[in-house]
Formats: C-alpha cells, sequence, structure tokens
C-alpha cells in the first residue's frame, strides 16, 4: 500500500503480503491512521473524519492512498489496482485504472470490517448511529438495498425543503402537489427499506444470537426492528404521510419515515442495553462486528478484510482468548497493539509485524 501526504503517515509504500499484519507503537504515533487508509481503499471515506478534507496531512488538501487487492495471490487475474486521490475538492476512485462511476464498487473489490472504540454508539448511541451500522450491514451485500438508501434520502431531502419552504413563506396550498409527489417517493422507497430492514434483523439474529450467547454466557438475545411508520403496503403509507402532512408542515420536517426507524436488543421481552453494564454494552459492539462478517461471508461466499483497532486492549486473556476464537474468517487481517501488549502469542510464522512511530511504519 501507498500513502502520500495521508494523515501524519510518512509518504511510503508499505508491503502488505501477508493474512495477518500487526501494528505495533504508543499512542498517537499513527497506527489508527494508517488503518484508516486501508478503510480509505475500501469506502472512498474515513471511519473517523467526517470530512475528506480532515484527513490531509497538516491541512493538506491533495493526498492518495493506493494498493493491489489480490484476492488469490498465486494468480494475478485475480488481482485489482486500487487508487483514491483527493485533489482541491475533488476526489477520484480508479480501479485498475479505470475511473469508478460510484464508490460502491470499491465495496466489491476490497469489503472491508472495521472494530474501533466508536463502535459503542451502535449499542449506547443514537438511533441514527444504529441505524448507520445496520445500512452497512446491508450494503455490503446488497448493492440495490444502497440504491434504495440513497433515493430515499434524496426523496427526504427534497421533501424536507419544500416543509420547510412552506413553514418559512405559509405556502401551504401551493405546497400541495408538490409533498403529493414527494410522499409517493418516498413512500416507494421507504416501503423497499423497510422490507429489506425486516427481514434482515431476522436474519442477522439468527447469527448473532447463538454467537453472543458462546461468548457471553447469556442466550436468547435478539435484534428487534422497530420502525417508525405502521403498516408495510405502500398506497397506504403514502396516505398516512398525506395524513401527517399538517404536522409535518408545522414542524417544517418530516416527522416520520425509515430514517426514524430503530434498533432494539432485546433479551427476555426487555431492553438489553438499557440495563447493561459497560462491559456488556462493549462485548455487544465487539460481536455485532463479528456478525456482521460472519452474515457478508453467508451472503456473497467471500470474507472481509478486518481492521481491529486497540480491540483487545481492555480484555483480559480469557476474554481475548474467547474473542480470537470467534473472530470471524477474513481474507487480510490488520491489529493494532501496545508495545507493552504480549502481542508475540498471537502472531505466527506469516505475520507481518510493524512498529509504528512518528507516522514512520517500518519492520
Amino acid at each position: 500500500m501507498r500513502t502520500t501526504a495521508f494523515r501524519n503517515l510518512a509518504d511510503a509504500v508499505v508491503d502488505l503480503s501477508a493474512k495477518t499484519v500487526f501494528l505495533v507503537g504508543e499512542n498517537g504515533q499513527g497506527k489508527t491512521n494508517f488503518l484508516e487508509a486501508v478503510y480509505f481503499c475500501s469506502y472512498a471515506s474515513s471511519f473517523r473524519a467526517a470530512k475528506d478534507g480532515d484527513l490531509g496531512r497538516n491541512g493538506l488538501k491533495d493526498f492518495s492512498v493506493a494498493g493491489t487487492v489480490c484476492r488469490n495471490p498465486a494468480d494475478s487475474a485475480f488481482s485489482n489496482e486500487i487508487l483514491v486521490k483527493r485533489e482541491g475538492e475533488k476526489k477520484t476512485v480508479l480501479i485498475d485504472d479505470k475511473k469508478a462511476e460510484d464508490r460502491k464498487e470499491l465495496l466489491s473489490v476490497i469489503p472491508c470490517i472495521v472494530f474501533c472504540h466508536d463502535d459503542m454508539n451502535f449499542v449506547k448511541g443514537s438511533p441514527e448511529q444504529c441505524r448507520w451500522f445496520f445500512d452497512q450491514v446491508l450494503s455490503l451485500y446488497d448493492p440495490a438495498y444502497l440504491e434504495d438508501l440513497r433515493s430515499y434520502r434524496k426523496s427526504l431531502r427534497s421533501r424536507n425543503a419544500v416543509l420547510r419552504d412552506a413553514l418559512k413563506n405559509r405556502l401551504d396550498g401551493e405546497a400541495d402537489s408538490l409533498l403529493d409527489a414527494l410522499d409517493a417517493q418516498c413512500a416507494f422507497y421507504g416501503t423497499a427499506l423497510m422490507e429489506k430492514r425486516r427481514t434482515a434483523a431476522v436474519l442477522f439474529s439468527e447469527v448473532f444470537s447463538p454467537l453472543y450467547g458462546e461468548v457471553s454466557g447469556i442466550e436468547g438475545m435478539e435484534v428487534r426492528y422497530v420502525p417508525s411508520w405502521k403498516g408495510s403496503e405502500e398506497d397506504v403509507l403514502r396516505e398516512g404521510l398525506r395524513r401527517r402532512r399538517q404536522q409535518d408542515l408545522a414542524a417544517g420536517l418530516s416527522m416520520t419515515g425509515p430514517h426514524r426507524d430503530r434498533y432494539l436488543f432485546v433479551l427476555e421481552g426487555a431492553d438489553f442495553v438499557a440495563t447493561a453494564s459497560t462491559g456488556q454494552r462493549r462485548l455487544l459492539a465487539l460481536l455485532l462486528r463479528v456478525a456482521q462478517a460472519r452474515r457478508f461471508s453467508q451472503m456473497t461466499g467471500r470474507n472481509p478484510v478486518l481492521l481491529l483497532d486497540d480491540v483487545l486492549l481492555e480484555m483480559d486473556g480469557g476474554k481475548r482468548r474467547r474473542f480470537l476464537s470467534v473472530l470471524p474468517g477474513y481474507d487480510q487481517a490488520f491489529f493494532t497493539f501496545l508495545p507493552d501488549e504480549p502481542f508475540d502469542r498471537y502472531q505466527n510464522g506469516e505475520t507481518l509485524v510493524y512498529n509504528v512511530a512518528g507516522g514512520k511504519v517500518e519492520k
């Protein structure tokens, strides 16, 4: 992999030709930045920064990450050259020197799943953060879901713009014809999202529930999808939007819809997270990622690339062993460690171990 002006990383080419790569170094030296560079090759975005402009070294607007993805190291026909670069305000994705028309094309080349501290937000954070996780679960193996999600969000933005304009200018009557059309769009794409989310929650639970029971000893955990809209028929949902239009006009905002859906972690009929300890929530977040990887492999027959950022740091020896025993299959895995951690216990003869200091990644 080659990085140029990315975060604090030195401009360099790093050999990653191993199934497992360990990055060892003190905090703040660039370990997570390196994982972020790998992630950038998969999503053309960051798992930490909201804006691409935050990724350039010392505020630089031009930066890039490039790499060779080998699905079969013995056969070059099963490899792809990836380049994701930002020049000024423009971002370009090249796959085998051809411009990708959509960043989702990267997901078919290098599907990537990251384990990091912020994953706790899927459990204890806002409903939006939990929705984001399950949207990613679905998008990794179902490109059609990603298209429906984008289309729904586009229709929702247009609907909210009309609602805000009507609230500001008191144009209720003139807005009705626009809202009729946008209600139909939102109901059409929203119905598709709801159907897939409902099915995916059931299938995800079938993977997650026994996994959580195996590691925690707590049986019966369930992921429950709670849609904002009641009902599932498109015409019923469209009529519901029309009936609630006055409330939305008064708020200048769409108050219901898939953008307000929720997911709950239910045990014995009750919300588990409400009474769970910090340790139980942390384990829940970790195992959500394991289940995500297993579900992806079930649906595609492929294994993802795993990025594990300090996930073993807060575990004692027993918990580490249990977690590693359920680690999903992977094409490649990257782990970060502090220097005083016993990382040598987890490596084998084919593990690449790098020291990371001051942005330099060296064997």
